[in-house]
């Protein structure tokens, strides 16, 4: 029994180790893959192509947002909100990262078993949810807020470990 047992774990983890990486991307941001039939928005939206684009995301990020009753995220301030990177920034927020703790927990869950280092679509939409997490925590109280911490710091610690793992020689992405 233990031999089919050990032989079953080496297949699995074989099996795992040789998946291909456009399937392992789709796993942890599904919705970046498959986007809706009525909808316009694009597949598999990026917001930084360069470091003007990453500084435009820094923006983004402090400008004040606010999220809706219904879990819908827009940028306050007017002139940031009227430039086309903020159409992509509500895309990525409003269809893209998860928003419910399940959600982001089984986002953590994958991170955490995820090999070598995230592609950068993947590592700004984590960043994208861990700032939600932490709005998130920000608003809430008692028990939620526990809960929405415990998300925030499991998110935190998958970015850390990426990029601990990214700043590593050789280590394959």
């Amino acid at each position: 029994m233990h031999w089919k047992m050990l032989l079953l774990l080496l297949l699995y983890s074989n099996a795992q180790a040789s998946m291909c990486h456009r399937w392992s991307r789709a796993v942890l941001f599904p919705a970046a893959h498959r986007p809706k039939r009525s909808s316009s928005l694009p597949l598999n939206p990026v917001l930084q192509n360069s470091l003007e684009e990453v500084e435009l995301l820094f923006e983004f990020l402090l400008a004040e947002l606010e999220i809706s009753p219904d879990l819908q995220i827009s940028i306050k301030d007017e002139e940031l909100a009227s430039l086309r990177k903020a159409s992509d920034f509500r895309t990525v927020c409003n269809n893209v990262i998860p928003k419910s703790i399940p959600d982001i927990r089984r986002l953590s869950a994958s991170l955490s078993s995820h090999p070598g280092i995230l592609k950068k679509e993947d590592f700004e939409r984590t960043v994208l949810t861990l700032a939600y997490a932490a709005y998130r925590t920000a608003l809430s109280h008692g028990y939620q807020k526990d809960i929405w911490a415990q998300s925030l710091v499991s998110l935190f610690q998958a970015l850390r470990h990426d990029l601990m793992r990214s700043s590593q020689p050789g280590v394959p992405p």
